[in-house]
């Protein structure tokens, strides 16, 4: 199935959350396709995009509350200092993805985070740029219309990749652009695409 499903609540939703499962759908519903600003959220997100790399989201969404634990909230400045025995320790978390180069992907990236936030332009403020702060609304009726990277994404991910970041190629790059609402790519038949369309026009109209 590549179009929107009618769920049980009586709304239509992109194909991707299973019907009735509820932190799938809750997800869904709350979080991806909604624009995040914050560094910290979305230096997490990134991780753990680069963490799902070869499995299912819904795999990396059960364990994000594990991930959390291991991962001290995901504080990068925390994560920077990370030696061998946190690593090893993380390595035998059964809670969490066990991959060695994941993991020292996530404490490169957070000193690649540490140095934009500190000589600038700053996390949030790098990865907006690329849209001059505007998500990108898309009108996609099909999954099959949705593409696996783009061109913006393959350039975020030279630059990301350039400045210390790992596990950034441009299709992970691009999922955690549709994550993080730096495009809206819910299927116009969803219900979210039109409520998050909606409140980017509200949001701007109240910013004039």
């Amino acid at each position: 199935m590549s179009t929107a499903i009618l769920h049980p609540d009586g709304l239509l939703r992109c194909p991707w959350p299973e019907v009735g499962n509820t932190v799938y759908v809750d997800y869904h519903d709350t979080e991806w396709g909604v624009p995040e600003y914050d560094d910290r959220a979305l230096y997490e997100k990134l991780v753990l995009d680069g963490f799902q790399a070869g499995l299912s989201w819904i795999t990396i969404l059960r364990k994000r509350d594990n991930f959390r634990r291991a991962f001290d909230g995901f504080k990068p400045e925390k994560i920077a200092r990370y030696d061998a025995r946190k690593k090893a320790k993380l390595m035998q978390d059964a809670g969490i993805v066990r991959n060695r180069l994941k993991v020292e992907g996530a404490v490169l990236s957070a000193r690649a985070y540490l140095e934009i936030m500190e000589k600038g332009p700053g996390f949030s403020a790098l990865l907006w740029g690329y849209l001059d702060g505007k998500p990108k609304i898309n009108h996609f009726r099909s999954t099959k219309q949705v593409p696996p990277q783009t061109a913006l994404s393959q350039k975020v991910s030279k630059d990301l990749a350039e400045r210390g970041f790992k596990f950034v190629g441009p299709t992970i790059v691009y999922a955690f652009m549709q994550a993080v609402g730096m495009v809206n790519d819910h299927l116009v038949t969803c219900h979210c695409h039109k409520r998050l369309a909606d409140k980017y026009l509200a949001d701007m109209a109240t910013r004039k």
